[in-house]
């Protein structure tokens, strides 16, 4: 699996890698990118086999939100037919590992996700790569990875965990920072099994009882944005975590759109709100923007045509590729760089080349702005 494998047209300048769960946790924590959620009743057999989701590299079944709570055994009985389905037509031939996302099961609670791990096999287990973990707290978290420690020493296998913040403890801004790095206590115990930290935006919403139009991003809902702030606080200093952006709520399912007449300056021509698609797609663009500039790596997505505009945007311009690398393969000092327009200074900046180049490894070096639009197809 490699991001942009559908678009082998686009010229990168330094090509994406491959990756898979047993990827190394240091570059796999950056490969998530779109992550498309759906209810766990959901047959995605078909999809899988046949690609119908092109660039769709990780991809949640939800036993939680997305799933009422007397659809869970059904979900669950979904999920264990895909497993067994997806290894049948791996050993006959049919199918290839790497061919399948990263697949991701969104559980309910501790109990439920006991339960239901009583009913994996080893078979079963190498295809998944991570749990989700709802309502993860400072008073559920230490279960639920000691339980996940548990099914990898049981296996000897790699699975990992995927906290999900969105309590209303976190929203309170009393109890926030407690409720945070409480948590952050229990990830750092269990680090080597932390694929990714995820916020939930529309619970942080719901709290405050408001929702972002379309014409705005969740930096601009105060109160949400800064349970944000905080959680990138806790978890990325340091780049101790990769923390993922929150879901855009809002689609068109347009399958034939053209991007021939974007702009040559993409991210310019979002900050400064000009029309380039439609209002959903510009919307989910200047968020994105905003992802990346305070240190999400990813995102939820909801719909499939999120998928090239989330992992495209991620891609890395030639000229902050060099920055990085200029860097990190620099002892101290400040130095201009390469295009002579800015200073890298190497200490402070060390943090945001690590990360920088990691991400050009993941999603590709492209020449500059102008390519952005290449990798925004849906072919």
């Amino acid at each position: 699996m490699k991001h942009h494998y559908n678009q082998p047209d686009s010229k990168f300048m330094t090509k994406p890698v491959h990756f898979d769960k047993y990827t190394d946790l240091k570059m796999l924590r950056y490969c998530l990118g779109a992550t498309m959620y759906m209810p766990g009743t959901k047959d995605f057999y078909e999809a899988i086999v046949t690609k119908k989701y092109p660039g769709l590299t990780s991809f949640v079944l939800c036993f939680e939100d997305a799933c009422r709570e007397e659809d869970v055994p059904a979900a669950e009985n979904n999920v264990i037919r895909l497993l067994d389905a997806l290894n049948e037509d791996i050993k006959s031939g049919m199918l290839h590992q790497e061919d399948i996302p990263l697949f991701i099961i969104r559980v309910r609670s501790l109990e439920e996700f006991r339960g239901f791990a009583e009913r994996l096999t080893l078979d079963r287990i190498k295809l998944i790569t991570a749990f989700n973990f709802p309502k993860f707290n400072k008073e559920n978290g230490d279960a639920y990875f000691s339980y996940l420690r548990e099914l990898n020493d049981k296996y000897g296998e790699i699975i990992y965990g995927m906290p999900i913040l969105e309590s209303r403890e976190m929203a309170y801004i009393e109890t926030r920072l407690p409720e945070l790095m409480g948590v952050k206590e229990i990830l750092d115990k269990y680090r080597s099994l932390v694929l990714n930290v995820r916020v939930g935006g529309t619970d942080w919403s719901s709290v405050f009882g408001v929702r972002r139009g379309i014409n705005y991003t969740i930096y601009d809902i105060l109160p949400v944005a800064d349970c944000l702030k905080d959680v990138l606080n806790v978890f990325a200093r340091n780049n101790d975590y990769s923390v993922s952006g929150p879901v855009w709520e809002y689609f068109r399912a347009e399958r034939s759109m053209k991007f021939s007449e974007l702009p040559e300056s993409v991210n310019a021509s979002i900050f400064r709100r000009e029309r380039m698609i439609n209002d959903a797609v510009d919307g989910l663009l200047r968020e994105l923007l905003l992802d990346k500039a305070n240190g999400f790596i990813g995102k939820t997505i909801i719909h499939p045509t999120h998928i090239p505009y989330v992992n495209g945007m991620l891609a890395v311009t030639q000229e902050v590729y060099r920055d990085a690398c200029q860097i990190l393969e620099t002892d101290g000092g400040v130095m201009k760089s390469d295009n002579a327009n800015k200073m890298n200074e190497v200490g402070p900046h060390r943090n945001w080349a690590e990360k920088l180049y990691m991400r050009a490894q993941v999603y590709g070096v492209i020449k500059d702005e102008s390519c952005y639009k290449n990798l925004f197809t849906l072919e």
